[in-house]
C-alpha cells in the first residue's frame, strides 16, 4: 500500500474539521473515518457534534454512533478498527480521510499504540464503584500506590486518564508505565497530517456559538434522556456534566451554558498544545474558506 495516502484532518473543537474533511473526500471520491472518542456512541449526537446526514454531504463516514453507551472503547481498539477500514478503502481507492480531534486516537492510528490488556467488565465495574464511593483523592492515591512512575507523569486533573491507568494495573497485575514502550510503528501508506488553527478569539467565538446552537438543537432533552445513566464513562464529557449539575440544582441553566462554553474552550487549549508537539503536521488557517484549505490539501497530494 506504499502508493496509498491517508489524509488526517485534525484541530481543536469547532475549528471546521468536519466540513473540510467532507469537502476533501468529495473532491477525491473517498470515505471518512471519524477519530472522535465520543462520536462512536449512540444516543448523544448533539453533545458530541456528530455530523448530520446533510453535513456529511453524501460521503460515507465510518465509526460514528456504532456503540451503546454501556460499551467500552479505547485508542487501541480504534487503531485496530481504523486500520481494518483503511484496508477496505484502499482496496479500490488511493486516498482515505481521517477526521477528528481525539488526540490519542490520531496518534494511535498514525504511530501505533502499545498493546494493553482488555479490561474485564467486573474489574471496571468494581473500580467504578470504589471510585464513586471513595472519591477522586482515593483514586489518585491508588494510582500512586500501584504505579508511582505513571503517577508522576499523568495529568492529575484528568480523572479519566487516572482511572484508565489504575484499571490497566489491576488487569495486567503490573504497573501501567511498564507496558508503555513508546515505539513508533511504520505504516504501509503515506500519511499527510493537517491541523486547523488560527486566531484564538475567533475560535473561542465559534465555540460559544456552537454551544448556543446545541442548546437550540435540544441538548437539554438529550441530557435528560441519559441522566439516569450518568455514571457511565461514555457520558463523562463536557456538555453533559454541566447539564447534570443544572438538573441537580447546583447551578442555573445560564450558568450551565456558560460553564460548557468555558470548559470547551479549556479543552480546545489542550488540543492546541498537543498538536504543537507534532512537527510533522501542516498548519492551515481555520479562518480561511473551507474550499481554500481543501485545495491546499489537494496540492499536497500533487493534484
Amino acid at each position: 500500500m506504499k502508493d496509498k495516502t491517508l489524509i488526517v484532518i485534525t484541530g481543536p473543537t469547532a475549528s471546521g474539521k468536519s466540513a473540510l474533511a467532507v469537502d476533501v473526500a468529495k473532491r477525491l471520491g473517498t470515505e471518512i473515518i471519524s477519530a472522535d472518542s465520543r462520536q462512536v456512541f449512540k444516543g448523544i449526537p448533539i453533545v458530541t457534534a456528530v455530523p448530520t446526514e446533510e453535513e456529511r454531504g453524501g460521503v460515507r463516514h465510518h465509526l460514528l454512533e456504532m456503540l451503546e453507551l454501556e460499551e467500552y472503547y479505547s485508542a487501541s481498539e480504534f487503531e485496530e478498527d481504523a486500520l481494518g477500514i483503511l484496508h477496505e478503502i484502499f482496496g479500490d481507492k488511493d486516498v482515505a480521510v481521517v477526521c477528528g480531534g481525539s488526540m490519542m486516537y490520531v496518534d494511535a492510528l498514525c504511530n501505533g499504540i502499545d498493546e494493553l490488556p482488555t479490561v474485564p467488565a467486573d474489574i471496571r465495574r468494581e473500580l467504578t464503584e470504589e471510585w464513586e464511593r471513595e472519591g477522586d483523592e482515593w483514586l489518585l492515591s491508588e494510582l500512586s500506590r500501584v504505579d508511582p512512575v505513571h503517577f508522576e507523569r499523568v495529568d492529575r486533573k484528568n480523572m479519566k486518564r487516572v482511572f484508565h491507568a489504575v484499571e490497566i494495573c489491576r488487569t495486567a497485575g503490573r504497573a501501567y508505565s511498564s507496558l508503555l514502550t513508546g515505539e513508533r510503528r511504520e505504516r504501509p501508506f503515506r500519511i499527510i497530517k493537517v491541523c486547523l488553527e488560527g486566531d484564538r478569539e475567533k475560535l473561542f467565538g465559534r465555540i460559544n456559538r456552537r454551544v448556543e446552537m446545541m442548546m437550540d438543537a435540544g441538548l437539554e432533552e438529550e441530557a435528560r434522556s441519559v441522566e439516569g445513566r450518568r455514571g457511565l464513562n461514555s457520558l463523562n464529557t463536557v456538555g453533559l456534566k454541566e447539564m447534570f449539575a443544572w438538573f441537580d440544582g447546583k447551578m442555573t441553566k445560564e450558568e450551565a451554558v456558560a460553564r460548557i462554553q468555558k470548559n470547551t474552550r479549556v479543552y480546545a487549549k489542550k488540543q492546541i498544545t498537543w498538536h504543537k508537539r507534532d512537527s510533522g503536521m501542516v498548519r492551515l488557517d481555520l479562518s480561511l474558506p473551507t474550499e481554500d484549505n481543501a485545495r491546499r490539501i489537494l496540492e499536497m497530494l500533487g493534484h
